[in-house]
């Protein structure tokens, strides 16, 4: 009974290309090169997934992630279920639609880590972690031998190396992960089962 969880990192994002703070207000959806690159990954998707069964497709519910998650969706034939752990940064409402340097800058707190905020309000790198992994982790339960595409962000794809590849809060090392990529792990054991599955990284931040 293996299951499949495959991230995906939406596409070229507005806010992104803009500089400013995308939360649920200032997020603007994809460019027209990240429609184009979501809709080439949805038919890339449709092909390499074509028997694997059902397959369900969650998405964080940021604009950016949920037009990248709708053509991969409807090239599958199932439709998107949005889920709020599944999302970057929840930053303070005052941030939304900041710019990203300014809120990083006047904004900056002192001693801003691991346990402690980097800007003030903001969501903390350890409780970002714990809200991304239930999230997986719930879902991989859900879906026990079965293949899910989790539409995100950059932080869904790190939340993925500690929910499940047991990484410490504080890693050792950075990931890049590319706009509309896909990165896939898979595991034979029980998903939430004790002592915790072994899970393999099949691919990372794969655009081919």
């Amino acid at each position: 009974m293996r299951t499949r969880l495959l991230f995906v990192r939406h596409g070229e994002s507005v806010h992104r290309v803009e500089g400013v703070v995308g939360g649920p207000h200032g997020c603007r959806g994809l460019t027209d090169a990240g429609h184009h690159q979501a809709h080439r990954l949805a038919g890339r998707l449709r092909d390499e997934l074509a028997a694997a069964g059902p397959v369900a497709v969650y998405s964080s519910v940021l604009r950016r992630a949920v037009e990248t998650a709708w053509p991969i969706a409807g090239a599958l034939g199932v439709s998107p279920v949005a889920d709020c752990g599944l999302c970057a940064w929840h930053t303070p409402p005052y941030a939304d639609g900041l710019s990203a340097t300014r809120f990083q800058t006047d904004h900056a707190t002192a001693g801003g880590g691991v346990f402690r905020p980097f800007e003030e309000g903001n969501e903390t790198w350890a409780e970002l972690v714990v809200r991304v992994s239930r999230a997986i982790m719930d879902i991989a339960h859900r879906h026990r031998g079965g293949t899910v595409v989790l539409v995100g962000h950059t932080e869904t794809v790190e939340g993925s190396f500690h929910a499940l590849a047991a990484q410490p809060m504080f890693r050792a090392f950075d990931v890049a992960v590319a706009m509309a990529s896909i990165t896939e792990w898979t595991t034979d054991d029980d998903p939430t089962g004790w002592p915790p599955a072994r899970w393999t990284l099949r691919r990372f931040s794969d655009v081919s």
